[in-house]
Parts: C-alpha cells; sequence; structure tokens
C-alpha cells in the first residue's frame, strides 16, 4: 500500500527535507580536487550532528558511510573512503536524513572542475531529466508516466537510464512503496494520489544501461565503465500541477 501523509507528517517530512537538501547543498561546496571521499562522508556526517538529526543510511543493510558517494562509471552506492578526487571526476552524492520520524532523500551529481563534453552534457540532460520526471508526477497520472518521462528525455540524448534500480516512496521508511522506475509505458501502473511522497531519482549513464554490483556488494559500476549521472529530489504530490519538490534549501 502507497502511504497517503497527513498534514501532520508532511509537516515532519517538510522538516527532514529541508535539512537533507541543505546538507547536500553543503557538502557538493566541498568537492574539491585533492579531497577524499571519506573526508567527504565525515563533513556530512559532523553537520548532521551539528543540526541533530541522523543519516538514514549510516547501517541501512550493513551500509558502512552516511552517505553514498559515487565516481565517474559508478552508479550508486559508493562508499566513502581513501579515494581521492580529481579534477575532471563527476562525483554522483546521494543524502539522506532522518529529522521527525521522516525521511529526506536527494542527490546530485558534481563536476569537478572542468570535465569532457560528453560528461557535461550527461549531467545536463540528468537533470532534465528529473525535470520531466518531476513534471509527470501529477495526481491522476500514473507512475509508469514518470519513469516514461524520464526515459524519453534521457534516450532522445543518446543516452541510456538504468532499469536495475529505481526511485521509490520514500516517508517513515527508506524505500516505501511504490517503486519508480526510471523508464516504462505512460498510463500504466499505480495512480498517483495527493499526499505521496516520491524519491525520483534518474541514474542515466553515457553508454550502456547495464551495471554491476561489484564485490563490497554496495557499489554498483557501468558494465561498459563510461560515465553515469544520478539526480534525485523527493517530493510531494499535490492536488494540481506537478509534484513539490522537498528537497529544497531554504531560501535566506
Amino acid at each position: 500500500m502507497i502511504p497517503i501523509k497527513t498534514r501532520a507528517e508532511l509537516a515532519s517530512m517538510r522538516v527532514a527535507c529541508r535539512l537533507s537538501a541543505q546538507v547536500l547543498a553543503e557538502m557538493a561546496a566541498q568537492v574539491v580536487p585533492g579531497i577524499t571521499t571519506g573526508e567527504l562522508d565525515e563533513f556530512a556526517a559532523r553537520r548532521m550532528r551539528e543540526l541533530g538529526v541522523k543519516s538514514a543510511f549510516f547501517g541501512y543493510g550493513g551500509f558502512p558511510g552516511h552517505t553514498c558517494i559515487s565516481l565517474n562509471d559508478e552508479v550508486v552506492h559508493g562508499i566513502p573512503g581513501r579515494r581521492v578526487i580529481n579534477a575532471g571526476d563527476l562525483v554522483s552524492v546521494d543524502l539522506g536524513i532522518v529529522a521527525e520520524g521522516f525521511i529526506g532523500d536527494n542527490a546530485i551529481t558534481v563536476r569537478v572542475g572542468a570535465v569532457d563534453e560528453e560528461s557535461d552534457r550527461l549531467c545536463r540532460v540528468g537533470e532534465a531529466a528529473l525535470a520531466a520526471g518531476i513534471a509527470a508526477a501529477q495526481a491522476g497520472n500514473r507512475v509508469g508516466d514518470i519513469g516514461h518521462a524520464v526515459q524519453a528525455v534521457t534516450e532522445a540524448a543518446g543516452f541510456s537510464v538504468v532499469r536495475d534500480f529505481c526511485g521509490h516512496g520514500v516517508g517513515r521508511k527508506l524505500h516505501e512503496d511504490p517503486q519508480i522506475p526510471n523508464y516504462g509505458e505512460p498510463g500504466r501502473g499505480p495512480r498517483l494520489q495527493p499526499g505521496m511522497t516520491l524519491a525520483i531519482e534518474p541514474m542515466i549513464n553515457s553508454g550502456t544501461w547495464q551495471v554491476e554490483v561489484l564485490p563490497n556488494r554496495w557499489t554498483v559500476r557501468t558494465r561498459d565503465r563510461r560515465r553515469s549521472a544520478h539526480y534525485e529530489h523527493t517530493v510531494l504530490v499535490v492536488e494540481q500541477g506537478p509534484a513539490e519538490i522537498l528537497t529544497c534549501v531554504a531560501a535566506k
């Protein structure tokens, strides 16, 4: 069953999502040549402690990091550690926060300095695919409309969408119903209703959509070792119009 959030639950969701977006933005600003993925992860962990919140990822299924940090041909679930980030890298950062019993989940791919043209275009298309998916997340539409929108934008640009991993509902749990593939047919799947909170997260590859999980049982890489980009927002399906983005940094 897909949870429909109450007004009170949405108030807590907004807190979790706002703080998740804040820490992600601060973390992204720390991505510079020479820093390690472990140092980035510790920065995020420290900010969470200072804000009085917890990572939604740390210990989830045994995951050892507070965030997921994936480089270049890594799609998702990269484990932070000693790897050094270099100029020209793509760094995908996925971060979830637990606050007031609810979870905000978001991700971004950061270009480290100047990147090659294909990598830059991959990121721009990833952002556009996320925007298209959010635009399709309207009351009365179906889950398949979201995936179709993401797939159409991605494949029109000559890239591919990952099929082994997908978006999902999010709320009291990190992964709730429904699953939200980044491909599919319009008009298929569960109908979207106001009060649903969804993590829409295109994962798109420069080459093949096929991926493989590394021996650490977490990190996912593209099978052809070409680059990947990952973007994610937690959104709220509203009465009319496109979904409201909850993982936004509050204006000052």
